[in-house]
C-alpha cells in the first residue's frame, strides 16, 4: 500500500502543499467571466445600432475623405466584437454542458455506489506469477487470512493507537480530506501510482476499490464512497470496518488476523504495546515486519505512543511503561515450498528493486506477473542442480543460471532445492571466488589495446611481476612457453593474464569488468583481481559475460517480462536498454578465444558433445574453495558454480569426488554440457560471428608480451598441431571413458543377477523375487557420466595458483606463495 507512506505524516501535521485548483473554484471563476463579457458585447452592440444608415450615408458620399477612416475604423471593431461574442458564447455553452455533465456523472455515481460492509470489502486478489507462457502458474503471493470480528470488546488503546499512527484528527474531521483527494487523483492519474486519501474513512474506501484507483471512474467513486460513509456511519462504525479490512502485513487483514500473526492471541487479548507496534507498521507492513527492519518497527512504535500520550488517550505512566513487544516468528507459506519458492522471491525482489511497486502492492494487488522463465529449461536445471553424486560432500552448494544474452531474459536458475528450508539463494546472493572466469576481461581489455591475439607470451610459472614480492605460478606449477593469447586463454595460463593485467593495471580490469554490467566489488588495487578473487553472485558473473556474449551490447538481465492489472492492462514492462558499451570486433575476438577452451583447452570435448560452436571459460578459486564454469552459444548462456561453505559459511575446499579432479572444476563443466544437451536438442546451429585481429604483435607500443619482432608463422604451425593433437586426444580420452563407464554398467548388471540368482529375496527388483511376474527387468539402466564431462575434469590439472595474503570477500587468500592448484 504505497500510498500509506504520505499518510503517516497526515494526521493534521502534515506540510503544506500548493494543490490543483478544485473544479468549484474554477467553475465560479469561468463564470464570471462570462457574464462580464455578456455585459460589455450587449453594450458595444447597442452603439453599432446606426450601421445600416451610415452604410447608406456613406454611399451617397463617397467623396467625404473625413468618414472614410472612420467608416473603416467602426466596421472592423463591430466585426471584432461579433466574433469575440461568438467565441464566449461558445465558451460559456461548453462550460455549461460541462457542468450539467458533471452534476450528471455525480448523481449518477452517487446512487449507485453502496456502502459496503467488511465482509463484502474487495480485498484485493492474489497476485499471481507465471512461466513464460502466461498461463502455467508459479506460485502466488500473500496468502490471504481474513477475519471479521466485533469490535465491542476491544480495549479502546486499539482503535486509538491506529488512530494516532493514521489520522489524530479522526474523531473531529468530516472524514475527508478535499486536498489529499485532489492530489492522489492528481499523482494516480499522472504517474500511475496508487496513493489513496489522508483520512482512515478515504483509507477504508481505498480499500474497496483498491486496483482501480489509478482510474478517472475509479478515483471518483472511491472520493464518492467516502463521502456516503462520512454521512451514513459513526465514527466508532467506521474504525471498527477500517481495522476490520486494513491489510497488516504477514498476509494478515484486519486486527483479529494480525493479532494472531504478530503474538499468537486474539485482538481482545493484545497488550498496548502490542497494539502500538502493530499500529505503527501500518503504512508499510511487510517492508516494516519487526522481523525485517526491527530498528524502523521500534521507531514507528515510540511515534505512536508519544502521539497517544500528546493527545490524551494514555497517561505518562502507561507511556513511560510502554516497551516494545517481542513477536511471533514470521509462518512460511506453502507457497513459498520446494524450488518455486526462490522464484517468487526473485520476481519479488526484481520489482520491488525497479521501484515499480512495493511489498505491498504485489501482497495486495491482484496482479497477474509473467515471467520470463520458461518451464521445460527450469524443470531440467532444477533437476540437474538437484542430483547429488554418491560421494559428493553435504555442505558442497550449487547455483546455476540460464539466459538469452541477446535479450537479458533469464530462462531458468538453480538457487537451491528448498526455499522453506534454506533461504540463501544460490544463484543470486550466495557468493563465491569465481577464479578464472573473470579472465576474459583482462583479455577485452587487451583487445581494446590494440593487442593482437597472436602476441607471444611467456607461458611459463616462477615469474615475478612489479609490485609482488612473490612469484606466479600456473597450476601444477606447468610451464606452457611462449604461447599466443588464444592458446593462453583456453588452457587458462596464469603468468600470461598478470602480463596482461601488468599492461592494463588493474583499475582498468576492474572497470571493463564493471562496465559489462558485474555489480560486486572488485578489488582495483590489486594485480589478482584478473584471476577472480573477489566473491561475487551466479548472477553477476553471468550479467557481465552476457555483454560479451551478446557482441558488447549490454542488457539488465531479467526474470520479469510482464505485469498485468486484474483488467490484464499493462503495469510494467521489463527493461531493454541494450547499450553498446564494447566494440563488437573485440568481443568476437574474446568469444574466438574462450572457444578453444571448449575444444582443446580446460573443458575439451564439451563443443563436440554439444555439435556446435561454444565459447567457454572455467575457473576454480584460490586453494580450490570453489570452482565455476561460463559457456554459451550466441543466443544461450548457461552458468554454474560449486562451493563448499562450513557450518558458518567460511569457504572450505572442495574435495575430489566422483572422478571429478583435484579442484573439481570439471563438474561445473559436466553440469553445463548436461544442461545445454537438454536445452538445445532441436534447435538451430548457430555460429558466432567472424573476428578480425586488427591488432599488433605486441600492442601498439610493442611492449606486450614478447614484443615487436616475435616470428609467430613458425608458433602458429606448431600451435595448430599441437591444438589438433589435443582435440584428438580429449576425443580418444572421451570414447575411452564411455566406453569404461558402459563395461562398468555391465559388469554392474551382471553382479546383480547372479545377486538375484543366489538370492531372490535379496532385491525387490530381481525378476524372480517372490510375487513378481518374471519379466526379467533386472534394472540395468545405469546412468553413468558422458565421458566428456569426465574429460572436462582435466581442468583440474591446469588452475593457477592465487593464494596468499587474506581476501575480505571470502576468506580465502589472493597473494602468490608459488602454491599448487588454484584458478583455471
Amino acid at each position: 500500500m504505497a500510498s500509506y507512506t504520505r499518510r503517516a505524516h497526515s494526521g493534521g501535521n502534515g506540510p503544506a502543499m500548493r494543490q490543483p485548483r478544485t473544479a468549484y473554484s474554477g467553475s465560479n471563476s469561468a463564470a464570471g467571466a462570462g457574464r462580464t463579457s455578456r455585459s460589455r458585447i450587449a453594450q458595444e452592440g447597442s452603439g453599432t445600432a446606426g450601421r445600416p444608415t451610415r452604410s447608406r450615408h456613406a454611399a451617397s458620399h463617397k467623396a467625404t475623405s473625413h468618414r472614410a477612416p472612420n467608416r473603416k475604423k467602426n466596421g472592423g471593431k463591430k466585426g471584432k466584437h461579433r466574433v469575440l461574442k461568438w467565441v464566449l458564447g461558445v465558451i460559456f455553452g461548453l462550460f455549461a454542458l460541462g457542468v450539467a455533465a458533471a452534476i450528471a456523472a455525480f448523481a449518477y455515481l452517487y446512487t449507485t455506489t453502496e456502502v459496503p460492509q467488511p465482509e463484502k470489502f474487495a480485498l484485493a486478489e492474489k497476485t499471481s506469477v507465471y512461466y513464460a507462457d502466461g498461463t502455467t502458474p508459479i506460485g502466488s503471493y500473500a496468502e490471504q487470512n481474513r477475519v471479521i470480528i466485533s469490535c465491542d470488546g476491544l480495549p479502546d488503546y486499539i482503535g486509538n493507537a491506529i488512530v494516532a499512527s493514521e489520522n489524530r484528527t479522526f474523531y473531529t474531521d468530516k472524514g475527508l480530506d478535499l486536498r489529499g483527494i485532489a492530489r492522489a487523483f492528481w499523482n494516480n492519474v499522472t504517474t500511475g501510482t496508487r496513493q489513496g486519501g489522508s483520512t482512515i474513512t478515504q483509507q477504508y474506501a481505498e480499500r474497496y476499490y483498491l486496483g482501480e484507483t489509478t482510474t478517472y471512474s475509479g478515483k471518483a467513486r472511491e472520493a464518492i464512497l467516502a463521502i456516503k460513509i462520512a454521512q451514513t456511519e459513526s465514527k466508532d462504525e467506521v474504525l471498527c470496518n477500517y481495522m476490520n479490512t486494513i491489510y497488516l502485513g504477514r498476509n494478515s487483514y484486519g486486527i483479529q488476523a494480525a493479532a494472531k500473526a504478530y503474538f499468537n492471541k486474539d485482538a481482545k487479548d493484545l497488550t498496548l504495546s502490542e497494539a502500538a507496534m502493530i499500529a505503527g507498521i501500518i503504512p508499510s507492513p511487510s517492508t516494516w515486519d519487526p522481523a525485517d527492519n526491527p530498528d524502523i518497527a521500534k521507531s514507528r512504535f515510540k511515534r505512536v505512543i508519544n502521539i497517544m500520550s500528546e493527545d490524551g488517550y494514555i497517561s505518562s505512566k502507561q507511556k513511560s511503561e510502554a516497551k516494545f513487544p517481542d513477536t511471533a516468528p514470521v509462518a512460511q507459506q506453502n507457497d513459498y515450498a520446494g524450488a518455486n519458492g526462490y522464484l517468487l522471491d526473485m520476481v519479488e525482489r526484481e520489482l520491488v528493486q525497479s521501484k515499480a511497486f512495493t511489498k505491498e502492492d504485489l501482497d495486495t494487488g491482484g496482479y497477474k506477473i509473467i515471467t520470463t522463465i520458461e518451464k521445460d529449461k527450469q524443470d531440467v536445471m532444477q533437476s540437474i542442480g538437484d542430483t547429488r553424486l554418491d560421494d559428493m560432500p553435504e555442505s558442497l552448494q550449487i547455483g546455476g543460471i540460464a539466459l538469452n544474452p541477446k535479450t537479458g531474459a533469464v530462462l531458468s536458475v538453480y538457487a537451491g532445492s528448498d526455499y522453506l528450508t534454506k533461504q540463501l539463494n544460490n544463484c543470486d546472493q550466495a557468493v563465491f571466488e569465481p577464479g578464472s572466469t573473470m579472465k576474459p576481461f583482462a583479455l577485452l581489455g587487451a583487445a581494446q589495446s590494440g593487442v593482437s591475439f597472436d602476441t607471444l607470451f611467456n607461458g611459463n610459472s616462477h615469474q615475478h611481476f612489479a609490485g609482488l614480492d612473490q612469484e606466479v605460478n600456473n597450476a601444477l606449477e606447468n610451464n606452457w612457453g611462449n604461447i599466443d593469447l588464444y592458446h593462453a586463454t583456453a588452457n587458462s595460463v596464469n603468468t600470461v593474464f598478470m602480463n596482461i593485467n601488468e599492461h592494463l593495471t588493474p583499475q582498468r580490469t576492474a572497470e571493463i569488468a564493471h562496465e559489462a554490467g558485474i555489480q560486486g566489488d572488485i578489488d582495483a588495487d590489486s594485480m589478482y583481481n584478473v584471476l577472480g578473487i573477489n566473491a561475487l553472485t551466479v548472477w553477476d558473473l553471468a550479467q557481465g559475460h552476457s555483454t560479451i556474449a551478446n557482441n558488447g551490447k549490454k542488457n539488465t538481465i531479467h526474470m520479469v517480462a510482464r505485469v498485468l492489472d486484474a483488467k490484464n492492462k499493462d503495469l510494467y514492462n521489463a527493461p531493454s536498454e541494450n547499450e553498446q558499451v564494447f566494440d563488437a570486433n573485440d568481443c568476437a575476438l574474446v568469444q574466438k578465444a574462450m572457444q578453444g577452451t571448449t575444444t582443446y583447452g580446460t573443458a575439451a570435448g564439451v563443443s563436440t558433445a554439444l555439435g556446435r560452436p561454444v565459447a567457454g571459460k572455467s575457473g576454480t578459486a584460490n586453494d580450490e574453495m570453489a570452482s565455476s564454469f561460463v559457456g554459451y552459444t550466441p543466443s544461450l548462456m548457461n552458468v554454474w558454480a560449486i562451493w563448499n561453505p562450513d557450518a558458518d559459511g567460511n569457504p572450505q575446499v572442495v574435495p575430489a569426488f566422483s572422478g571429478y579432479g583435484v579442484s573439481s572444476t570439471g563438474y561445473p563443466a559436466h553440469l553445463f554440457q548436461e544442461y545445454m544437451t537438454q536445452a538445445l536438442a532441436g534447435t538451430d546451429v548457430e555460429q558466432f560471428p567472424t573476428a578480425k585481429d586488427n591488432g599488433k604483435i605486441g600492442g601498439s607500443d610493442g611492449t606486450w608480451g614478447l614484443g615487436r619482432g616475435q616470428s609467430s608463422s613458425t608458433n602458429t604451425d606448431s600451435n595448430k598441431q599441437s591444438t589438433e593433437d589435443a582435440q584428438k586426444k580429449a576425443e580418444q580420452e572421451a570414447q575411452q571413458k564411455a566406453a569404461d563407464e558402459a563395461a562398468a554398467e555391465a559388469e554392474k548388471q551382471q553382479q546383480f543377477a547372479q545377486q538375484c540368482l543366489n538370492d531372490p529375496t535379496s532385491s525387490t527388483d530381481c525378476p524372480n523375487y517372490p510375487g513378481n511376474s518374471g519379466n526379467g527387468n533386472g534394472n540395468g539402466t545405469g546412468n553413468g557420466n558422458d565421458g566428456t564431462g569426465g574429460d572436462s575434469g582435466t581442468e583440474g590439472n591446469s588452475g593457477s595458483t592465487d593464494s596468499g595474503k587474506p581476501n575480505g570477500n571470502s576468506g580465502s587468500t589472493d597473494g602468490s606463495t608459488g602454491g599448487n592448484g588454484g584458478n583455471s
